[in-house]
């Protein structure tokens, strides 16, 4: 059977790439990319995009109607630091946004419905070092607790529905390809540009506050692998905890100085995003992604470092 795909907030970090991917694999005569604007030019979707309002339902009924999706990736989002300065719209977005689909997906028969959780669904009280799949989960962003309720609801409709909902708790993301979209983990984005065109930054985050973080390849890879297991393979239908690797913004720095000597970090005071990722893990544990399909990273941070400043040099 031939796929066809509908990508909702294809503009956004995680989207742009996974759009170029999904066209490498099916032809992108059969992805759509939806997002509320139009792409901006620095975004060159080869697949043919349409504008959708996840939080309309007319406008999202629409996009189902005209192309009755095999799979849906929901991907339209308020993440962390954005929503902490926009509580409601980001409750209603990332909410209401999650209902509309996963009640389409069942009237129009989608096979298989992607959203992505976040390490944002633990708290203060989870445990930080190698934080389990299962354990006290207490967040206190909006966006930790609007992910955690709607991994609440993933698993609510496949239990009671039958929708074949997957979800991975993504962790902090880091590509060269599209701009970080607001979240607590941006800095490790940012710094790559600031240390070639300044050689300086300044850090949003202290020295030592370690998270985890991933290349954005493996969180694609991650994410196909994840809609390719077969059903029946897997035993996680909140979402998957998954992990690359963990560092602190010194250790990062450290990496960079290797290849720009001249490269100096500095650290910002009282950032209220420092608030949000003292509360986050430290390290993963993502046992049950490794059993289940058979999960591994592949970049280490010499690996990360080395292809961020290496593209990033390339494509200026």
């Amino acid at each position: 059977m031939t796929e066809k795909i509908l990508v909702l907030g294809a503009n956004g970090q995680i989207g742009t790439e996974l759009v170029r991917t999904l066209c490498g694999i099916y032809g992108c005569d059969n992805i759509i990319a939806g997002d509320i604007t139009e792409p901006p030019d620095t975004i060159k979707h080869t697949a043919p995009f349409e504008i959708i309002n996840v939080t309309d339902e007319a406008s999202v009924r629409r996009a189902f109607s005209n192309h009755k999706p095999t799979q849906v990736y929901l991907l339209a989002a308020i993440l962390s630091a954005v929503g902490e300065q926009k509580p409601k719209m980001a409750w209603d977005l990332n909410m209401n946004g999650l209902i509309h689909t996963l009640d389409l997906a069942i009237e129009f028969k989608t096979a298989k419905v992607f959203w992505p959780s976040s390490i944002a669904v633990f708290g203060p009280h989870s445990p930080r070092v190698d934080t389990p799949q299962f354990c006290v989960m207490d967040p206190n962003s909006v966006y930790g607790f609007s992910k955690l309720a709607g991994e609440r609801w993933c698993e609510y409709y496949f239990d009671k529905y039958g929708l074949d909902v997957r979800s991975l708790r993504y962790p902090g993301l880091i590509g060269w390809r599209s701009s970080p979209g607001g979240g607590t983990t941006d800095y490790a984005v940012h710094i790559f540009h600031e240390a070639l065109k300044n050689s300086r930054y300044e850090s949003f985050l202290s020295a030592d506050t370690e998270l985890p973080m991933m290349h954005m390849d493996d969180a694609i890879r991650a994410t196909i692998e994840l809609m390719n297991t077969p059903a029946n393979r897997l035993s996680i239908r909140s979402a998957y905890n998954l992990a690359g690797l963990s560092f602190t913004p010194a250790q990062l720095a450290a990496e960079i100085k290797k290849h720009i000597p001249q490269f100096e970090l500095t650290y910002a005071k009282n950032d209220p995003r420092q608030l949000i990722a003292n509360s986050w893990p430290r390290s993963i544990d993502d046992t049950y992604a490794r059993q289940d399909w058979g999960w591994k990273p592949e970049f280490d941070l010499k690996g990360l470092v080395e292809n961020m400043l290496g593209n990033l040099k390339s494509n200026r």
